[in-house]
């Protein structure tokens, strides 16, 4: 049913725009967007096809919507909205949120305990963030920070392994992120400061999150602290931010 799939996005395109000045508004605190009409038009399609929910009585705007809409199709723009197919629901709280985690250790005993989240992805389900959190905290990118994981979660459980393109090789994947997540690891573990969040050193799915904010936002410190991450991660988003 792809073809039908097509015909809906056609149509989207030629009977609605977003309106410019809203455009503006939304995407001008932005700086590390692409300025490209391409990135508007996956806008338009992504808002025509997930339903956005506001939590605590939360009013989702319009302009919340397109500037979540612009920074989640920023990763995806070479990708297509294919990408995030089979979910629909992207769930805005005003501020953190509680959730309640539940895990069997390997001796069998259950621990239960609160984490408080600025964002979460459900595998097969919606995309939760912090409104306060995606519109007020400098120190990270929650929208693209949840919708990496979205990706890494196309092939299974969230790895830091999203589905790779044909003619990436796998190993060099594996070795890039394998050595600059121990790296930092290693760093944090020692207490030195890390220029990158130290909260990706708490899983390899969360360096790939974490890394990809930087990609996008500081590509060329990213690229010359972590070249051979960068250069997967070009090949992986076909693009290149730190490029001329």
């Amino acid at each position: 049913m792809g073809w039908l799939t097509e015909w809906r996005r056609r149509r989207v395109l030629a009977n609605h725009r977003i309106d410019d000045a809203l455009w503006e508004r939304a995407t001008q605190p932005l700086a590390f967007l692409p300025r490209t009409a391409k990135l508007r038009e996956l806008a338009l399609l992504f808002l025509a096809e997930k339903e956005f929910a506001g939590a605590h009585q939360l009013e989702v705007t319009d302009l919340m919507r397109v500037s979540i809409a612009a920074q989640a199709c920023t990763p995806i723009l070479e990708l297509g909205l294919d990408w995030y197919a089979g979910w629909h629901g992207i769930v805005v709280y005003p501020g953190d949120f509680r959730v309640r985690r539940r895990e069997m250790d390997e001796d069998g005993v259950v621990h239960e305990w609160e984490d408080e989240l600025a964002g979460e992805a459900m595998p097969g389900g919606p995309v939760v963030l912090s409104w306060d959190a995606a519109a007020h905290d400098p120190a990270m990118n929650v929208v693209l920070h949840e919708f990496a994981h979205k990706l890494d979660m196309l092939n299974g459980e969230a790895d830091g392994v999203p589905p790779l393109h044909v003619g990436m090789d796998p190993r060099a994947w594996r070795k890039a992120f394998a050595d600059a997540y121990e790296g930092l690891s290693d760093a944090v573990e020692r207490g030195k400061d890390t220029w990158l969040d130290p909260y990706a050193s708490e899983h390899p799915s969360e360096f790939f999150a974490v890394v990809s904010e930087a990609f996008f936002r500081e590509a060329r410190e990213t690229k010359r602290r972590y070249p051979d991450v960068y250069d997967q991660l070009v090949r992986f988003y076909r693009q290149d931010p730190a490029a001329p």
